[in-house]
């Protein structure tokens, strides 16, 4: 075993066990043992749960990057003040007291990239126990020999298997060999749905969730790059990847938007668009937010009581001299 295979061993084992135990569940209540749509539930079930482990995960980066934009004024500072200087002292004094900074105040740059990084091993062992698989050999663990195969042999609508990609089909088309139309359509099917979803996803933040300084900064110029960028990933890697592969990262995909759209709309990034919406919604129903993000409900201050109207004959019997 090389040293990629002896790192994802313990993650392919749990893949597999998730995989085992949501295909044992859906079998039970029914559905067919080696149908191909009852693999792909297992597959949703195993992005749900992974994803779900991840929320601290992802909720300790909401934080990380508030803490990011509080102090990105006093990074300014260190980064103007040695703004043209090239020589190793000032490198080494600018790295030093950018380090003390983020020691400082509790922040790590690096804690956005840290949902991703922490995916990408169980994507590779994702893609590894499909792509044992599809050729009927028996993974790590749960995965025994009779469900590699039934798994294998999965296919779609009858006609497409799970083990199959875009990029297989298309190379058969393109030497004249017999090739699965259903597979290229469900394929393609999965690539802009994919490719869509993460547009989404990045139109959102673009859009709604970065302050006027933000847009004002290069980081929106970068932001502008993903935007496009990632979504041409998806594209053209998606055709390389099989039909198993592609639910999983169709679905983590949805999962993503849905939960940044959540995000957006409950946390917003102070000073953003999506911040002055959600003042808007909680002025509307009688709540105002503090400066320091707890929420205030004002109550309506309290109607005065209603005085019983005096006829005026009674008002001038009362108020007007004896005779």
């Amino acid at each position: 075993m090389d040293l990629l295979g002896t790192i994802l061993w313990p993650l392919k084992w749990g893949v597999e066990l998730l995989l085992v135990a949501f295909h044992w569940l859906f079998s039970n209540l029914g559905m067919g043992y080696n149908d191909g749509i009852t693999w792909v539930l297992s597959i949703v079930g195993l992005v749900i749960v992974v994803r779900a482990a991840l929320i601290p995960i992802f909720v300790k980066q909401i934080k990380s990057q508030r803490k990011m934009l509080e102090v990105a004024p006093q990074l300014k500072k260190i980064q103007d003040k040695y703004k043209g200087k090239k020589d190793q002292f000032s490198r080494e004094a600018m790295s030093r007291e950018t380090m003390e900074l983020y020691k400082r105040t509790g922040t790590n740059p690096l804690s956005s990239c840290l949902p991703l990084l922490l995916q990408m091993p169980i994507f590779f062992a994702l893609f590894s126990v499909l792509n044992d698989a599809q050729r009927s050999q028996a993974g790590v663990g749960p995965l025994n020999s009779s469900l590699a195969k039934s798994f294998g042999s999965a296919t779609l609508f009858g006609d497409a298997p799970l083990h199959d990609s875009f990029a297989t089909q298309w190379t058969s088309m393109i030497a004249g060999n017999p090739f699965n139309v259903a597979v290229m359509i469900i394929a393609a099917t999965m690539v802009v749905l994919m490719t869509a979803s993460q547009f989404i996803t990045q139109l959102q933040i673009v859009s709604k969730n970065m302050s006027p300084e933000t847009k004002a900064s290069p980081m929106f110029k970068q932001q502008r790059i993903m935007l496009y960028l990632l979504p041409l990933v998806f594209a053209f890697s998606g055709v390389a990847f099989p039909l198993g592969v592609m639910f999983y990262w169709l679905t983590s995909n949805v999962w993503t938007m849905i939960q940044q759209f959540l995000v957006i709309r409950n946390m917003p990034t102070p000073g953003s668009e999506a911040a002055k919406a959600r003042e808007e919604r909680l002025a509307r129903k009688g709540k105002l937010i503090a400066t320091d993000g707890d929420v205030i409900v004002v109550e309506e201050p309290k109607k005065p009581q209603r005085q019983q109207p005096i006829a005026k004959s009674r008002a001038k019997k009362q108020t007007g001299p004896k005779k």
